[in-house]
């Protein structure tokens, strides 16, 4: 009984730690909003005070930018700016977004666009003073530098555990190794061989462990508030979009005569919906779109939806704040409370996604490359 109330108190100081990293950094850039907000909080509907404005700073921390936000106390910030790689009109243009933030406006007639259209976007003005896109736009964005960051990450990490199955064949895993090994053989045996078999399951083991490793470590660095972590890159749907684009084409490629036969003319299927008009066929080619699609859009919601929860949370603390002081520092201790409840939550939906995300992968080559019943 002792042992178990021990574990909890460690939970319970651990929870309130990492409640502390998330809460700190975001609630201060919070408050930096408020003073120095652009916009009239509707809420002030005599429109001169300037208020916090709960929606901007969640739109800044789930989308990407061209600068990595650290903190900002008071008038100063602390970001790590990136380049800005723009070809338009016939030449490139190279510099550090820090020209771009900050009272800069523009540089080179460039600028940062707030219009919903291009919201976030560097644009110039056009001659009619509407806002023009370059013609290519390269930039080594947040969501670019964090891609870079955890792809190098696990190079490095996988790099050493291979090193260590060499050094150590034969003998128990170490170290690194002996914390994914686990996790190796859980994608390898109960993803990929259940869902493709045991004749295939090894041509397709790698894609799917970089596919699982991946996700699960952006989902997991999403969730550190303070830089190189924070990054919504899996909240981000292009990414995503990437990533179930990859599951199409190896699962096209890979289809067989079975699997293309049961598109195009499937056995059982009553000749009235293969004739004169092909509903089935119809029906089956669409699924083959649908499914990568719905790869895409599963782990973009879910981790977008988490990112915006849990700031929500913390913008209500600056909301009531703004109504009476003594209201906000009481809200506070709700707000903190379901914020480490959905700290826990999204630990546990940094992994779900992952594997669900991976297995799906794994159904999806299973079917195209399943062989004829006889």
């Amino acid at each position: 009984m002792r042992d178990k109330t021990g574990v909890i108190k460690i939970l319970a100081i651990l929870g309130m730690v990492f409640s502390f990293f998330v809460f700190f950094p975001v609630a201060v850039n919070a408050q930096h909003n408020e003073n120095e907000s652009r916009a009239v909080d509707s809420a002030l509907l005599h429109g001169k005070e300037e208020g916090f404005l709960a929606g901007e700073m969640i739109t800044e921390h789930v989308t990407d930018s061209y600068q990595w936000h650290i903190i900002s106390i008071g008038e100063k910030h602390v970001s790590v700016y990136l380049p800005v790689i723009l070809y338009d009109r016939g030449e490139w243009h190279v510099f550090m977004s820090s020209k771009l933030y900050h009272g800069h406006g523009s540089y080179l007639g460039y600028f940062i666009s707030e219009e919903q259209a291009n919201l976030g976007k560097i644009v110039r003005k056009g001659a009619n003073g509407e806002e023009i896109k370059p013609a290519l736009d390269v930039s080594i964005t947040k969501n670019v530098l964090a891609l870079l960051f955890s792809s190098l990450l696990l190079i490095i990490i996988f790099l050493s555990v291979a090193r260590s199955y060499k050094k150590n064949k034969g003998h128990a895993p170490k170290g690194v190794q002996s914390f994914l090994e686990p996790l190796i053989i859980f994608v390898r045996d109960d993803i990929a061989k259940v869902s493709i078999g045991e004749k295939r399951y090894k041509k397709y083991t790698p894609f799917l462990l970089s596919v699982f490793f991946f996700i699960l470590l952006n989902n997991l660095l999403g969730l550190i508030p303070f830089f190189p972590g924070g990054a919504n890159l899996t909240g981000n749907l292009a990414i995503t979009g990437v990533l179930a684009l990859f599951t199409f084409i190896i699962t096209t490629v890979s289809g067989n005569k079975n699997y293309w036969v049961h598109i195009i003319n499937a056995p059982g299927v009553p000749w009235w919906l293969k004739l004169p008009i092909p509903l089935m066929p119809i029906v089956e080619i669409m699924g083959m779109f649908t499914k990568p699609f719905v790869l895409m859009v599963r782990l973009f919601a879910n981790m977008l939806a988490g990112h915006i929860v849990i700031l929500g949370f913390i913008s209500l603390i600056f909301i009531f704040g703004a109504m009476n002081q003594l209201l906000g520092y009481g809200v506070s201790v709700v707000s903190v409370g379901f914020t480490i409840f959905l700290d826990f939550l999204e630990l546990l939906v940094a992994f779900i996604q992952a594997y669900v995300f991976t297995l799906l992968s794994a159904l999806y080559f299973g079917m195209a490359t399943e062989e004829a019943h006889t």
